[in-house]
């Protein structure tokens, strides 16, 4: 999830810090239970429906969907689509909480997948089940996580607005240099770390990988991947528990021997913007991203490559951090509108404009079969992994819990690369925490 996702470029997507709002999900929790009704019914007296858009998006991104709105509204002609108004996107969910306790929000915003669960509590938000289950774009031909990221207890509470994956970027010069041959899809965890371990030249401060050590969730979604792999869930069936107690033990204890290898570098700032400088320069081997990383990479003129994440079973495994477009309800005109204006946005059509001027993966497949997408793939080395990864990716649960959670395996993860605590007892201490904010009736 993307990370933003990506500077501006990597701010897009935050690298998915977006599950670690805590202060920002209690509020909301306090706010939804009581929003108002929203505001005019939007219809002019030409009968033009005018509907507001808070789309979160900084540069190409912008200037993308600008685009997009630009279009919609030349070729509909009764609905006026309004793209003033909102914030970035890591500070979309204060300013939606904001707005529906003041009882007057806007129709359509840009919502991180793991704050659609707390804010799809609020009685404003629209069921869009119907409107996806039989829109334009057949439901199963968009990719399983954009689905599931959108689906709370079995209902389309948003449209897909962007996705991306996780894979492992590899300096070409810094393997040459170390004699070690690049990686190959059905490479193992612990291929990985002693593939660290070798890039790893302390006298040239060289380092194999590298980490966010802050303990927000880009510290925390690049190790879903193992926990699933290795059988665990996030939350347990019964709902009361976390569902990696043991796995996410050993999943800690991969971190931890990068950490005593020393061949981690930790970025002790949010957003990983130092651990990528440090990538950029030349002086890490590989590094844990996503597809909003290429354009930088290339713009560096590294010789690269890109690998599918490692994993334990040798099998594919890895996370997409999807965002949504979340409509809100101000009257019966203004939703039908809003309808109109996302599933208009998710077509093909439309998709791989986004996709390809804001850097983002196709929703669907039928938008990666487009010839515009398979120009892009085949201009843009390893673009082609993260897309395939989304075959294999999986989404972070949408449970309100899912911030707390965050945060506590955050917190063991930090410590782990840090050393100062065991795998087994940082886990411990998050367990605790988790299972404690699963136990809040919501």
């Amino acid at each position: 999830m993307a990370a933003d996702p990506r500077t501006p470029r990597p701010s897009r997507r935050g690298i998915l810090r977006r599950g670690t709002g805590l202060a920002l999900g209690a509020a909301a929790s306090a706010a939804l239970t009581g929003c108002g009704a929203g505001a005019a019914d939007g219809v002019g007296p030409d009968g033009r429906v005018t509907v507001e858009l808070w789309h979160g998006q900084t540069d190409n991104a912008r200037t993308a969907i600008e685009a997009l709105v630009r279009e919609f509204n030349r070729t509909h002609p009764r609905i006026r689509v309004d793209a003033g108004g909102g914030v970035l996107s890591d500070a979309m969910l204060q300013k939606i909480t904001a707005a529906l306790a003041s009882g007057s929000f806007p129709d359509i915003v840009y919502v991180f997948g793991s704050d659609l669960a707390s804010v799809a509590r609020s009685p404003s938000v629209v069921d869009l089940t119907d409107t996806f289950r039989s829109g334009p774009v057949p439901w199963d031909d968009f990719w399983e996580p954009a689905r599931d990221a959108v689906t709370v207890n079995g209902r389309v509470r948003a449209a897909p607005a962007l996705i991306d994956s996780l894979a492992v970027v590899c300096n070409k010069k810094l393997f040459r240099a170390a004699g070690l041959p690049l990686p190959r899809p059905g490479w193992t965890w612990q291929e990985f770390t002693d593939t660290a371990a070798r890039l790893t030249d302390r006298r040239r401060s060289v380092f194999g990988t590298g980490w966010p050590g802050v303990g927000d969730e880009d510290t925390v979604w690049r190790l879903w991947p193992m926990v699933w792999d290795l059988g665990g869930e996030v939350i347990a069936p019964d709902g009361k528990s976390i569902g990696f107690a043991e796995e996410g033990v050993r999943a800690l204890e991969t971190v931890d021997t990068l950490a005593r290898a020393r061949s981690v570098y930790v970025d002790p700032k949010p957003g990983s913007e130092q651990m990528y400088q440090v990538f950029l320069a030349g002086r890490m081997g590989m590094v844990v991203t996503g597809p909003w990383q290429l354009p930088d990479i290339q713009d560096a003129e590294m010789e690269y490559h890109v690998v599918p994440l490692p994993s334990y079973s040798r099998r594919p495994m890895t996370i997409a951090g999807p965002d949504t477009w979340t409509v809100f309800d101000n009257g019966p005109a203004r939703v039908r509108a809003a309808r109109t204006f996302v599933t208009w946005l998710t077509r093909p059509a439309q998709d791989v404009r986004w996709d390809v001027q804001a850097g983002s993966l196709p929703l669907s497949r039928p938008t990666a079969a487009l010839p515009a997408w398979r120009a892009r793939d085949a201009e843009t080395e390893g673009l082609s992994v993260f897309t395939r990864a989304l075959d294999s990716a999986r989404v972070r649960p949408a449970h309100p819990a899912y911030p707390q959670i965050s945060q506590a395996l955050g917190q063991a993860i930090s410590a782990v690369l840090l050393g100062r605590s065991s795998p087994a007892e940082a886990l411990r201490r998050c367990a605790r925490e988790a299972d404690a904010a699963l136990l809040i009736p919501r």
